[in-house]
């Protein structure tokens, strides 16, 4: 009896039977009917088998034990449980029901084979499927490394093309702050030339006074020793007024022409500046044209008004403490050339602004404001209030809208109709001293030009907004000009 236990504790049979029937378990949804029925069958032989060995352990220990021991045990549990297990109770159903279920049961069984070849089907379908979807998956991913590869490429491209194109702006920048140094020495070279060449006709309109004055005193001499009286020469042969003049008397030719300069660079460059930046907003031109003529008319206007009242000013200050050989209004005009930087231009800036806003020959849209062009009224301002100095002071031509065209004064716009009498409107207003016209200004001739002034002078006047809330940068890009104007020229 030892020998068959210690065989059947070597064998580890339980041990088997415990994990085929958890290996089992675990297939038992994947596997088929038939392959179920083989592993139960398979569990079935090997627990016969170990019943078997059972059986003969149970053999030979009761012939161990004798006649009489162990028989209580065999009584009291064996003959009971082979009892339960060979007993077949009596069968109660009958032979029709007995046919319709054994009927039942292969139909049963006939379903649950298509269910099987269906599953199994099904299963051969998906595993397909899912061998295709790999496939794909493994291309997909093959694309995405490509994809990868050639990103990874381009960066480093673009990082080298980057690091490049820092290197180039360092260096435009390099030559851009070179280039800026030299501009600006150059402003300094060419601002000590202006002064030098300033300086130099300060020097020769005194020369030039010296040289009469010396002509004059020569003159005295000779009839204070002359026997007989010689007729006095009539003053106006002298270039000066009095016998000592101021600086504003040495400089005005110099100024005259400088300020004549400045004029026709004022309509060849500020004005065109101006035009291009309103054409930003105002599509007419003729509406552009008539803003800035009406900007310069209104500056020297204001500029005028200014002059009187800081003179009166500049009269009211000196008259208690004058003395000198010059005459109180010499002073006065000599004070005003050399402080001409206390002129407050702001102030008549605001008033061509707020003349310009009530002015009714001139429509813009109400989201614009005329402080747009405050640049361009302030130069206009600065140079007739300079102008008002001069001996005779330098002044604007009359000008409305529909007056005879003058060749005198204007000459016409490229758009004009050459043939027109009537000036429709000016573009540019003739600059006068006295009453001779030392610059031409520019007009527009058009036939029906008295109908569409009347027209445009009884059209109300549109309220403006305040100013527009964008930052405007002035263009320094030139459009084709009319040319600067010259006294030469005209």
């Amino acid at each position: 009896m030892a020998d068959t236990l210690r065989r059947l504790v070597n064998s580890s049979s339980y041990s088997v039977l415990q994990d085929k029937l958890e290996a089992w378990y675990k297939d038992y949804h994947v596997f088929s009917c038939d392959q179920n029925l083989n592993r139960c069958c398979e569990l079935v032989e090997l627990t016969s088998k170990i019943q078997g060995q059972l059986f003969t352990i149970l053999n030979l220990t009761a012939q161990e034990g004798g006649h009489y021991s162990g028989v209580d045990t065999l009584k009291s549990r064996l003959l009971p449980w082979l009892g339960s297990c060979f007993t077949i109770a009596a069968s109660s159903v009958s032979a029709d029901t007995s046919l319709s279920l054994i009927q039942e049961s292969v139909e049963k069984d006939r379903k649950i084979r298509e269910l099987s070849s269906a599953h199994e089907s099904d299963m051969q379908t998906i595993e397909d499927r899912l061998c295709s979807t790999r496939i794909e998956l493994d291309s997909v991913k093959q694309e995405l490394a490509d994809t990868q590869i050639e990103l990874d490429s381009t960066k480093n491209k673009s990082a080298t093309t980057l690091l490049a194109t820092e290197d180039e702006i360092l260096h435009l920048k390099a030559e851009l702050r070179v280039a800026q140094d030299q501009v600006d020495l150059y402003k300094r070279k060419l601002d000590a030339l202006d002064d030098y060449e300033r300086q130099i006709r300060i020097l020769r309109d005194e020369v030039s006074f010296l040289t009469a004055e010396k002509t004059v005193l020569q003159e005295r001499l000779v009839r204070s020793r002359s026997p007989s009286p010689l007729p006095r020469r009539s003053r106006s042969v002298s270039p000066v007024r009095g016998e000592s003049p101021t600086r504003a008397q040495l400089t005005s030719s110099s100024r005259h022409a400088r300020l004549v300069s400045r004029f026709s660079d004022l309509y060849a460059t500020e004005r065109l500046d101006s035009q291009s930046l309103l054409r930003r907003y105002i599509d007419d031109l003729e509406t552009v044209q008539r803003i800035l003529f009406i900007a310069v008319v209104e500056s020297f206007q204001a500029a005028k008004m200014a002059y009187r009242q800081f003179k009166a000013r500049v009269r009211k200050t000196l008259s208690s403490s004058h003395i000198g050989p010059e005459s109180l209004e010499d002073a006065v005009v000599d004070y005003i050339v050399r402080n001409l930087d206390l002129y407050d231009v702001q102030i008549s800036v605001n008033d061509v602004i707020n003349a310009m806003n009530v002015n009714p020959r001139i429509s813009f849209p109400p989201e614009v404001d005329f402080v747009l062009i405050s640049s361009f009224i302030r130069e206009a301002c600065r140079i007739a209030f300079a102008m008002q100095t001069l001996d005779p002071p330098l002044d604007l031509a009359f000008s409305s809208d529909g007056e005879l065209y003058s060749d005198v004064k204007y000459r016409r716009s490229f758009d004009s109709e050459f043939t027109a009498p009537l000036v429709a409107y000016h573009v540019w207003p003739a600059l006068l001293e006295g009453d001779t016209v030392i610059l031409k200004g520019e007009a527009v001739t058009r036939r029906g030009a008295l109908w569409r002034s009347r027209s445009r002078s009884s059209s109300p006047v549109r309220s403006r907004s305040g100013s527009p809330s964008r930052t405007f940068m002035p263009s320094r890009s030139r459009s084709p000009s009319p040319g600067r104007l010259s006294s030469s020229r005209l």
